[in-house]
C-alpha cells in the first residue's frame, strides 16, 4: 500500500463480519444469505441475517448484473419475495439507464474559444497561400 489512506481502506472491520451462503435455482437468479459472525467465526445473535437477491438483465450491450435487498427473516421468505423484488430492481435499473441516455444525448459540445479566432483562409490552402493562374 502506498499511503496510510490505502491501508485504512484495506482493514477489515471485525465487528461487521458475515458468513456468506449462496442459493440458486440455476435459472432465475441467486440469493445470498449473509449471517453475522464475530471475529471468532461464531454467530452474532445481536445482528440480523441479511438476504440479497441477484439477477441479470440482457441488454443490447450484454448482461447487466442487478443486486437487491430482500427484506426477509428466513430463506423461504426471501424466495417468496424474490420475483417482485427482482422486477422492481429491473424497473429501477432501466429507468436509471434511460436517464443516463437522456443526459448523454442532451449534453452540449462547446467549441474551444480559440477556434473562433481562426481566419477561414488559414484553413483552406494554408496561411497566405495563393493559387497560380
Amino acid at each position: 500500500m502506498s499511503s496510510s489512506l490505502d491501508a485504512r481502506q484495506a482493514t477489515m472491520d471485525a465487528t461487521q463480519l458475515y458468513r456468506e451462503d449462496i442459493f440458486t435455482d440455476r435459472r432465475v437468479g441467486t440469493i445470498r444469505r449473509l449471517t453475522p459472525v464475530g471475529a471468532d467465526g461464531e454467530l452474532d445473535p445481536k445482528r440480523a441475517v441479511l438476504f440479497i437477491g441477484q439477477a441479470q438483465v440482457m441488454t443490447p450491450v450484454g448482461a447487466v448484473p442487478i443486486s437487491f435487498d430482500l427484506e426477509a427473516a428466513t430463506l423461504a421468505a426471501a424466495i417468496g419475495k424474490f420475483g417482485a423484488a427482482a422486477e422492481q430492481a429491473v424497473q429501477q435499473t432501466m429507468q436509471e439507464l434511460q436517464e443516463l441516455r437522456r443526459e448523454q444525448a442532451s449534453s452540449l459540445v462547446i467549441p474551444d474559444a480559440a477556434a473562433g479566432a481562426l481566419n477561414p483562409s488559414d484553413l483552406i490552402g494554408g496561411r497566405g497561400a495563393r493559387t497560380r493562374r
